[in-house]
């Protein structure tokens, strides 16, 4: 009995040798999970810890943010400090910014300064904190905001620039599309003086005629010493430089479309010229690569004549193809307009206007059509931004009730964009985890809309993807690593050729430094 036992226990020891040799050659068979995977399975950890997934998103590159508001996209205690600096007033009651010399009952904006109760107030009438205790809707609150702060934004476009820039670059942005009014009320006055005229070509002359040249030249030469006054604030070119300065930014020249017609008119008409960099114009309009039409969607002039609006930018895309054109479409829910209205404003915009990109398309699901209109859109390449904080904030649009599952279902490109982050008090990385929490977005996804904010931003030269479907590089760059310190002589001509591959190269080399950090689960 004894030597059975024996027996026995040797035979088990043998079988638990073999099982964990076949274990180890199972283990050393399978494959080691890529930088990307293992950032993936960390960031399905954390997913249900917003403290934990929050650090991972804001480390995480991001691409670009197509869909910024230059005024917008600021701060509500810098406008207060920049405000107080150049002697600017307040109304105490209703909180609207007007420029010096103070009369009663305005008071100096400076004594927000020492005065709490005072500069509390006025951030949360210019921001959207603690909106809910304002008494007005969210969309009233938001819209409202612009006008208050406005007198604070006419002498500091090289100080928003400056504050953009540096943030998106803590929020691991590279590219920033700001949309931003270039000309002055100089236009508006000429637009006035020449008055509407149902021809769009004699419209034309008649402006060009009048002094439109001289506007735009003024305008772009504003805009150049604005881009100099944000490098000298962020210290580019020199050892002190500002992360800021490497984050590239371009423009999107508004047209604000709650104005008179003519006045629109002469907006797209010169807004075309600047994007167009036309030859009548000397010197060359800096770093615009497109329009947008700007200003409340349900408002009644854009309503009453968002037809209108849309046969201007057909007429004005004939002469200026090469003009890129982005516009806000949908912003819309139901209540807020009559239903017919909800309609047809995103088709339009693409079919009419010759929108490449839609920013917002909150309504699309109530379009005539809309699952036509979906495919067609992800068969021309349409873009949407999708800008969730502010469709919360202004159309209580959130979760389910958001189109951005219907969006990703038809296969059309978005990315996740801020909107006004400074009115919104948000920002790109609060976009990415409302994106994670709200739409259950996964690591992959929203990898991919990093990725297709690039693709589809108005930056000149070739992608570096021959398919940006799955993101397959071009034959000149398919052996190369963006993580190598150096591309290969065929990949880096190609890339000197290029400011968009350049800028996409440059994401991938931050995913790649990003993924290859050590990403473990923590521990339970």
């Amino acid at each position: 009995m004894k030597r059975r036992f024996r027996l026995v226990t040797l035979l088990e020891v043998l079988a638990m040798l073999a099982a964990l040799l076949a274990q180890s050659a199972v283990a050393a068979n399978q494959p080691t999970p890529t930088a990307e995977a293992r950032a993936e399975n960390y960031f399905e950890s954390v997913r249900k810890d917003p403290n934990l997934l929050l650090p991972f998103l804001r480390e995480m590159p991001k691409g670009g943010d197509l869909h910024i508001h230059l005024t917008g996209s600021i701060y509500a205690e810098s406008f207060i400090q920049w405000s107080s600096a150049n002697g600017d007033c307040v109304d105490p009651k209703a909180f609207s910014i007007s420029a010096g010399p103070c009369v009663a009952p305005a008071v100096p904006v400076a004594n927000a300064l020492t005065e709490q109760g005072l500069y509390n107030k006025i951030v949360d009438a210019i921001s959207m904190r603690n909106w809910q205790l304002s008494g007005q809707s969210g969309h009233d609150h938001f819209f409202d905001t612009f006008g208050k702060f406005a007198a604070a934004t006419y002498t500091t476009e090289d100080k928003m620039l400056a504050e953009s820039a540096s943030r998106a670059a803590s929020q691991r942005e590279v590219y920033q599309e700001l949309m931003m009014t270039p000309t002055s009320h100089d236009l508006d006055t000429l637009a006035k003086s020449v008055g509407w005229d149902d021809n769009f070509s004699r419209m034309q002359q008649k402006l060009m005629a009048d002094g439109l040249p001289q506007i735009l030249a003024t305008a772009t030469q504003q805009l150049a010493a604005a881009e100099a006054g944000r490098n000298k604030i962020l210290n580019c070119d020199s050892p002190a430089a500002d992360p800021g300065c490497q984050v590239e930014q371009r423009f999107l020249a508004q047209v604000p479309r709650g104005k008179a017609k003519e006045v629109v008119f002469a907006q797209m008409l010169a807004n075309f010229m600047l994007a167009g960099a036309d030859p009548k114009l000397v010197p060359p309009a800096p770093h615009i690569v497109g329009l947008n039409l700007v200003m409340a969607e349900d408002w009644y002039v854009p309503m009453h004549d968002f037809s209108l609006h849309m046969r201007m930018l057909a007429y004005l895309h004939e002469q200026y193809p090469q003009v890129h054109i982005a516009l806000h479409a949908g912003e819309l829910v139901e209540g807020l307009v009559p239903p017919g209205d909800l309609q047809f404003h995103v088709r339009d915009s693409v079919e009419i206007g010759h929108a490449e990109r839609i920013g917002h398309g909150v309504d699309v699901m109530n379009e005539t059509r809309p699952f036509e209109l979906l495919k067609e859109m992800a068969d021309h390449n349409v873009m949407v931004e999708i800008c969730l904080t502010s469709n919360d904030v202004i159309l209580g649009v959130s979760g389910r009730q958001h189109p951005l599952s219907e969006y990703l279902r038809a296969g059309v490109p978005v990315a996740l964009a801020t909107d006004d982050e400074g009115v919104a008090r948000s920002d790109i990385t609060h976009e990415y985890l409302r994106g994670a929490e709200d739409q259950n977005l996964s690591y992959g996804r929203l990898k991919k809309m990093a990725r297709t904010s690039l693709e589809h931003a108005f930056v000149g030269g070739p992608s570096l993807w021959s398919n940006a479907r799955n993101f397959t590089p071009v034959k000149q760059c398919a052996a190369d690593k963006p993580s190598d310190a150096k591309a290969s002589s065929a990949c880096q001509k190609f890339l000197d050729g290029s400011d968009k591959a350049r800028l996409q190269w440059k994401l991938e080399a931050q995913f790649a430094e990003f993924e290859s950090r050590w990403w473990a689960a923590p521990a339970k």
